[in-house]
């Protein structure tokens, strides 16, 4: 008899790059979407992405996570759809305790980039996978090096539109390849599904609780 897993999950994300991962290592999904900012016809059905007063990177991720993993879990049973696992994921960079997110406008990106120049930050994706009562969550810590970026260089990167939907105004998979200049952790992370650990929590779901090992996700 077929698992859970074994079924397909839903994927609680409108990144084609997520997309594309779990393709990349034979993951069965379905999308399960929500509503984009300034839709109409009904409640507003997205997760707020404000930080927390004093809150860290790494937890920040990693509640968003959870939050859109409850959230689709909750629109998979109001559309009556057939239960399967639902994943969501977040990303954020973080640079001397500052969150940068997804940039408000090219300015925005620009003044991001701007201050990632000849710097190391980290990139930390957040990943939750929700089924039935369990919710497990793990997280994914990468740094990044990038060169010195000349004022014309990030200008003409933000023209290209590659910033104006990535944490921290740059995709890793994209033209922003050669800025970086040492990367140590995970590529897929960065990209936005670490794969080793998303890999790890399909496999605990598809466990019975009562025959799992001790592992370091963290449960609800």
């Amino acid at each position: 008899m077929a698992g859970p897993v074994d079924r397909g999950i839903y994927l609680a994300s409108r990144s084609p790059r997520r997309r594309e991962l779990l393709s990349q290592i034979g993951v069965r999904y379905h999308l399960l979407l929500f509503r984009e900012r300034g839709e109409t016809g009904g409640s507003r059905t997205e997760v707020d992405e404000t930080p927390l007063a004093g809150e860290l990177a790494d937890a920040y991720v990693e509640r968003l996570a959870r939050a859109k993993a409850q959230l689709g879990w909750q629109r998979m049973q109001q559309r009556n759809l057939p239960a399967a696992p639902v994943l969501a994921a977040d990303t954020t960079v973080s640079l001397r305790g500052e969150i940068f997110g997804k940039p408000e406008s090219r300015e925005d990106a620009a003044r991001m980039l701007a201050a990632l120049s000849d710097t190391t930050h980290e990139v930390l994706t957040g990943i939750a996978l929700k089924h039935g009562e369990r919710l497990e969550s793990a997280l994914s810590r990468s740094e990044v090096r990038f060169k010195p970026l000349s004022p014309a260089e990030i200008r003409d990167y933000v023209a290209t539109g590659e910033a104006d939907d990535k944490a921290g105004a740059y995709a890793i998979q994209g033209r922003a390849a050669r800025f970086i200049v040492e990367l140590r952790g995970s590529y897929s992370g960065v990209m936005g599904l670490p794969l080793y650990e998303t890999a790890l929590l399909l496999e605990r779901i598809a466990v019975p609780e009562r025959a799992q090992p001790s592992v370091a996700a963290r449960r609800a």
